[in-house]
């Protein structure tokens, strides 16, 4: 394992050097593994594993090269990882939440097109009047996967849609035991996607606010 970890970390000198910019080709794994003082059995686990997190693409019959590296992808291994959370740790996910999603609504309230601005009413007003606990959960996640994408910071929107996931699950559970859950949160949807359409950051920071933290209060009582 030291080996391997060792043979990750010169590829990984290789990128973070420029030598291996995004897009490039590896060289020959013969090659390489000579250049490096490597067996080729440890390059290959290093490439494996370098490939596992999005850093290298390996294709069949082409080679192997270093993906874009953008934070959408590299972020994407953090999604998987934190879907192994435990239930007594989603509250410490909503706790990040609370910190990151009401800065991306104010960034949004300032940054956010028109045409961005109009296709996040689309998907405010595609709700259906009394919608089941599936549509409740997909439409929370389009609507501030649009929010995140709208704060114009590519690292914060792929933060936040990595911690959507073990946050699922308590979307649903609340939709399913807490009274008057759709309403609310229909309301307090509807509250900050007004202050973003009227570009108001602080009021759109403030409902965000609310939004999560009146989640986070209801599953912290349900715990």
């Amino acid at each position: 394992m030291a080996v391997t970890d060792a043979a990750i970390d010169k590829i990984k000198g290789m990128i973070v050097s420029g030598e291996l910019a995004p897009g490039a080709r590896l060289p020959k794994e013969a090659d390489l593994a000579e250049r490096l003082g490597l067996s080729r059995n440890s390059l290959r686990e290093a490439v494996r594993a370098l490939a596992l997190i999005n850093v290298l693409d390996v294709r069949q019959g082409d080679g192997t090269y270093v993906t874009s590296l953008e934070p959408r992808l590299l972020l994407d291994a953090l999604s998987f990882v934190v879907d192994f959370h435990r239930d007594d740790t989603v509250l410490e996910f909503f706790q990040v939440r609370r910190i990151l999603e009401p800065s991306a609504t104010a960034m949004a309230a300032a940054n956010m097109s028109a045409d961005a601005i109009e296709e996040l009413r689309t998907i405010l007003e595609a709700l259906p009047e009394d919608p089941n606990i599936e549509q409740l959960v997909a439409n929370d996640l389009d609507f501030h996967q649009a929010i995140a994408k709208g704060s114009g910071n590519t690292v914060l929107c792929s933060l936040i849609e990595s911690l959507s996931g073990p946050t699922t699950r308590a979307r649903i559970w609340r939709g399913l035991t807490q009274e008057g859950a759709t309403a609310k949160t229909r309301e307090q949807h509807t509250a900050i996607y007004e202050a973003i359409a009227s570009h108001q950051p602080d009021v759109a920071h403030a409902w965000a606010t609310v939004h999560v933290a009146g989640v986070e209060e209801w599953l912290r009582r349900a715990l």
